[in-house]
């Protein structure tokens, strides 16, 4: 028996369930998620413009001591903000898209749009290591003097500052709308802190005489990109590949079977669209319950599991018979 995407409140709720309903009403239709999601689309984008801005007139500032100074840790430094603020653009155009409605050619809509963002995003990281670390050997091999060194610390220290108010927005944010992108672009930006403050080690290094220190920093600080590179490449896979954190599977499972008239649950498999899962799974029932109660169960479910598992906006819940299960199966065992 087929899914229910769709389902109202019938199971029973305790006293306090039902005032809770009353004091602050709920539903589940696709009216309502469709506004949780275009909700989140609007968070994502605030969140967006204003990191952009803020790491947009962090790297700008920062430029204007490069050209003063010379120093090309700083320059790595300012090149990887300007990459930061960059990958607003195609995390924007992706929230953008996943406000589309679903169509019959995408019948899910655009959320994935996400996950090329990610792809982006990573590509962009990876540019910027390649120039940092070309201006860093260039310096090695090509060594000039730095300048005005207590600017080019208080620039190092701007950036840090600039860097960890952007993580922070971000990793809230891609936290509460279920966005990886969003949150690895949060931790990318708090690893560029650090690295700015890299940058004041290399201006003290200078300060003490040894002049090497800045593009050593510089090519310090292409290995952090790199680090940053490889976690960001690693969460952009896993959701691509659509990975779900196996204690989500389970808590489906538990609250599947936890529901009452379901005898198992399992089958289960889950992946993200855009910020929300979406769950796929079997229940068994009892033979003998017509096709309707059968129907009311599925219902029941996914009603538990919206409520239950943290960003899902659906489940497809197919009800099996305790017995004689195996012989419908048996019609498309050839096939798998």
């Amino acid at each position: 028996m087929t899914p229910h995407h769709g389902h109202g409140h019938g199971h029973r709720h305790s006293r306090w369930g039902r005032l809770r309903h009353v004091l602050k009403p709920h539903s589940h239709d696709s009216a309502d998620r469709v506004d949780t999601a275009l909700e989140a689309s609007r968070q994502g984008m605030r969140t967006l413009g204003w990191s952009f801005a803020v790491l947009f007139v962090t790297a700008v500032a920062q430029l204007a001591v490069v050209l003063v100074s010379g120093s090309v840790a700083l320059l790595g430094d300012t090149i990887h903000n300007f990459a930061d603020a960059l990958t607003a653009v195609p995390l924007g155009v992706a929230f953008l898209l996943g406000r589309r409605a679903a169509t019959r050619r995408y019948t899910y809509g655009l959320g994935r749009a996400e996950d090329l963002a990610g792809v982006a995003v990573v590509l962009i990281i990876a540019g910027s290591a390649v120039i940092a670390g070309w201006e860093a050997v260039d310096r090695l091999l090509h060594p000039q003097p730095v300048n005005h060194l207590w600017v080019v610390a208080a620039a190092g220290v701007i950036g840090f500052l600039g860097n960890e108010i952007v993580a922070r927005y971000r990793i809230v944010v891609g936290r509460r709308i279920g966005s990886a992108a969003l949150v690895a672009d949060g931790l990318h930006a708090r690893t560029d802190g650090f690295t700015s403050l890299a940058v004041v080690l290399g201006a003290g290094g200078v300060a003490l005489g040894f002049p090497v220190a800045d593009p050593i920093i510089g090519l310090g600080i292409t290995v952090a990109i790199l680090f940053v590179l490889r976690d960001a490449a690693r969460e952009v896979f896993r959701r691509l590949m659509d990975a779900v954190d196996p204690v989500v599977v389970d808590l489906v499972e538990r609250t599947a079977s936890a529901v009452p008239d379901v005898l198992a649950a399992g089958q289960v498999r889950m992946r993200w669209i855009g910020h929300t899962l979406r769950a796929e799974l079997a229940v068994t029932v009892d033979a003998a319950l017509t096709v309707e109660q059968a129907h009311r169960i599925a219902h029941d479910v996914e009603h538990r599991l919206v409520h239950a598992v943290p960003r899902l906006a659906a489940a497809t819940v197919h009800t099996e018979p305790a017995t004689s299960a195996a012989e419908a199966h048996q019609a498309l065992a050839h096939h798998r």
